[in-house]
């Protein structure tokens, strides 16, 4: 993920919030490379994971904007070396009886599930880091098979006992 820095912003879960984040980016000419948002253990509070392409300087730019708005609890960067992260990709494909049984076999080495079934189709569900996402649709790409998918972008915890909470709102360490 090379200059991919990923944000894990709390903000208080109310209406409009995902809203003004997100404007605050494009107002500023940043773009967003993907993004998740979803309620957290407290139903007041949702986790957003924002990914951006940015070298340090333009990130901190990032990290003070969004701590401005209001809704905004806290703001951290998420270190590579000390995070999971994890996309989940949905793949419709065209099968004929002679191309099911291979693409199933990819979709077992790459640790994928089939969670429909159809005559002419199947749909695969398929989780990992994004690199394995996208190496699991280029090859069905190759093969031509591929008739829509989508992928819900980067959702991601630190590693370890460390929670969110033991950061102050500028996401350093307290």
């Amino acid at each position: 993920m090379e200059n991919k820095r990923v944000l894990s912003i709390l903000v208080e879960n109310n209406p409009g919030v995902l809203a003004r984040v997100s404007s605050l980016f494009s107002r500023r000419g940043f773009n967003i490379d993907s993004l998740t948002v979803g309620e957290t253990q407290d139903p007041r509070i949702s986790r957003m994971t924002v990914t951006v392409t940015a070298d340090q300087q333009i990130l901190e730019q990032i990290k003070k904007l969004v701590n401005k708005l209001v809704d905004v609890i806290k703001v951290i960067e998420l270190p590579v070396s000390r995070s999971v992260f994890r996309e989940i990709a949905l793949v419709k494909v065209e099968t004929t009886p002679q191309t099911r049984s291979e693409i199933i076999q990819f979709v077992d080495i790459f640790r994928g599930k089939i969670v429909d079934v159809c005559a002419q189709s199947l749909i695969i569900e398929l989780t990992g880091d994004t690199d394995k996402v996208k190496e699991f649709i280029n090859l069905l790409d190759t093969y031509g098979v591929i008739k829509e998918f989508v992928r819900t972008g980067i959702t991601a915890l630190e590693r370890g006992s460390k929670q969110i909470d033991q950061y102050n709102k500028f996401g350093e360490e307290i």
